[in-house]
């Protein structure tokens, strides 16, 4: 168990700009080019401490850095009762990175038409799994290219703190992994970037294509930071590997405006920004000067329909064919992608 290790810290971002966290922060959908509006708590278990914390609040840079720098911790990091509150009220639980393996190989399995691309699982006889990483360079089945692969579009759905998507950590122990040994979605294409490319320009190219490709929601936003921030160090911690050295303030900046697109906050059951959903009232006067109140739910809540909510339809980004040109880019309703 390695809780205390796991080194994503609000204040360390904020060190390297707080612009960072700004953008981070930010929810694309509520936003106008003049206004920015951030990403809500939605949820309760901050409230004890003031203002600024309540369910519906904004997530502010000054309500998780200084004095506030710590409050927002992993799952793992969490005391026990807190995560079966968590477990109670909102379904949260969170996948082992074992399992999350197992699930994102099946995925690889049937694109590369082959088993054991990335690495090798093992099951031991005791109850415990673990994986042996394939060292050698990632091959590619006729037609297709590495750029197909780093460009095929990956969601997780409600994504938690994002296991599926980078596995900088197993959100059930706490146990750090090793960059070598790492099995997200997104940390696959990183590994893929950094083989198949020399130069830090076509480095951050081939990156700017998988995060541009990888996308994810959930409801609570402290979970929603942290997956927002382990997208961000998981771009520092393969770009150190590859040149040993930071990456620019400029090329953070950007990857962390594409990861505040493509990780956003939503209910996922109704394709809104949480309980944006709400009961129209209409009063009307009667001939005599009585006063009848008529209350109309939202219609999609009442029939189940997807299309029918009254609520803020959650707005996502099409970055265009294979993550370019910039100019192609477009916005549009996520529920409009739903068949």
């Amino acid at each position: 168990m390695a809780n205390e290790n796991i080194d994503i810290k609000e204040d360390e971002i904020a060190a390297l700009s707080p612009e960072l966290l700004t953008i981070l922060l930010k929810d694309h959908t509520l936003s106008t080019p003049d206004v920015q509006v951030n990403i809500i708590w939605a949820t309760n278990n901050y409230s004890y401490l003031g203002d600024g914390f309540a369910y519906s609040d904004q997530i502010t840079v000054d309500k998780i850095t200084g004095e506030y720098g710590k409050i927002i911790i992993p799952r793992a990091a969490k005391a026990t009762d807190a995560q079966r509150q968590r477990s109670r009220e909102m379904a949260e639980v969170f996948t082992p990175s074992w399992i999350c393996n197992k699930q994102n190989n099946l995925i690889d399995n049937a694109w590369f038409g082959r088993d054991n691309v990335f690495n090798t699982e093992v099951d031991a006889t005791d109850g415990s799994h673990s994986w042996v990483v394939n060292d050698n360079h990632i091959t590619f089945p006729d037609g297709k290219s590495w750029r197909d692969y780093v460009g095929d579009t990956r969601m997780e759905i409600t994504c938690g703190e994002a296991p599926y998507l980078v596995s900088r950590y197993d959100t059930v122990t706490g146990e750090k992994i090793p960059i070598e040994k790492r099995i997200g979605l997104l940390d696959r294409k990183l590994r893929v970037v950094s083989e198949k490319t020399g130069t830090t320009e076509e480095w951050l190219d081939g990156a700017r294509l998988a995060y541009k490709n990888t996308y994810g929601y959930e409801w609570q936003g402290d979970n929603l930071v942290l997956a927002r921030e382990a997208l961000l160090y998981t771009f520092i911690d393969y770009f150190r590997a590859k040149f040993g050295k930071m990456p620019s303030l400029k090329s953070l900046s950007y990857i962390a405006y594409v990861i505040s697109w493509n990780i956003w906050q939503m209910d996922g059951l109704k394709g809104v920004i949480p309980d944006t959903c709400h009961s129209t009232k209409i009063s009307n006067v009667g001939l005599f000067g009585d006063v009848e109140e008529t209350i109309t739910p939202c219609k999609g809540c009442k029939d189940g329909d997807l299309k029918l909510h009254n609520g803020t339809y959650a707005i996502i980004c099409d970055w265009g064919q294979n993550g370019k040109p910039e100019k192609a880019k477009k916005k549009l309703r996520y529920i409009d992608l739903i068949r």
